[in-house]
């Protein structure tokens, strides 16, 4: 089994907690100019997705979406470089971490109780979207929809395979095995390209448009939100992997692969909820190609 020391090159060892550059263990956070500039890039994004939306702009939201990119690398880059300064992440520092990311997903879960909620307000009660002489039914009269057995049934068995490859990356940094770190995270990625691939694959098969109804409106606004979460967690965990190359993981320092390991298990999560209620209990007239 592969070693994690430093010597010949391998992941690195523990860094002793140096003291810390302040009279106190707790975490103050240095000035920076990245939680503002996400938030304008962020807003640029969403922007965009309505103005797409409703008046068919297709560079606003392109535009955001490079922005919250080349700033996500900007602020990972400055956490990194804090998480390698000696005394900065003690103990509490550590616990304080851990609460922070527990909370963030716990916002990211509600983000998706929304889409939910929208989409089995509409799903139970489909008299609110059918006309007087159409049936009460979901999806809407006219709306063919996926096979759920086809290609978003293929993207489940990936999501879920990564969720094994993910934990198997993390069972082999705590037992010292670099090799199956390095193999595990990189499939992991690997996969989550795939997953984005035949997603987009998806779209571009997709017999309805976004403009082209209620049912349309949901099915993209969820599935597409949870599609941006698998981009944003494949980079996070693309990162880690640089990260573990370059010895920066050790089996009892290491909660900046956690946290990915984290969002991608919620990600895994929320796509099987994602596919028993709208690909399954959503399923209409099926559309062939």
């Amino acid at each position: 089994m592969a070693s994690l020391n430093t010597t010949a090159g391998n992941v690195g060892t523990d860094i002793p907690d140096a003291p810390a550059p302040h009279q106190h263990p707790y975490h103050l956070v240095d000035p920076s100019p990245w939680p503002l500039l996400m938030a304008f890039a962020a807003g640029t994004m969403l922007l965009g997705i309505i103005l797409y939306a409703h008046y068919g702009n297709h560079w606003v939201g392109p535009l955001g979406l490079v922005c919250v990119l080349g700033l996500m690398f900007l602020w990972w880059r400055d956490v990194v470089r804090e998480s390698r300064t000696p005394g900065v992440h003690t103990p509490i520092v550590r616990i304080g971490l851990r609460y922070g990311m527990a909370l963030f997903i716990a916002s990211e879960v509600m983000f998706f109780v929304a889409f939910f909620w929208a989409y089995f307000h509409f799903a139970l009660y489909p008299d609110h979207v059918s006309g007087e002489a159409l049936p009460k039914v979901w999806p809407p009269h006219g709306v063919l929809t996926f096979d759920p057995f086809n290609l978003p049934f293929l993207n489940t068995m990936i999501l879920l395979l990564s969720g094994c490859t993910v934990t198997w990356a993390h069972h082999a940094l705590l037992e010292n095995d670099r090799r199956g770190l390095l193999t595990g995270l990189g499939l992991t990625v690997l996969l989550g390209i795939c997953f984005s691939f035949f997603q987009f694959y998806e779209y571009s098969e997709a017999p309805f448009a976004f403009t082209g109804g209620i049912y349309p409106s949901t099915f993209f606004l969820a599935t597409g939100f949870h599609g941006f979460h698998v981009i944003v967690g494949t980079i996070f965990l693309a990162v880690c992997w640089f990260r573990a190359r370059a010895g920066q993981f050790t089996p009892t320092r290491h909660f900046g692969f956690e946290a990915a390991a984290w969002y991608w298990h919620f990600v895994d999560v929320v796509w099987l909820f994602l596919f028993v209620c709208i690909y399954l209990f959503g399923a209409g007239e099926i559309a062939h190609h």
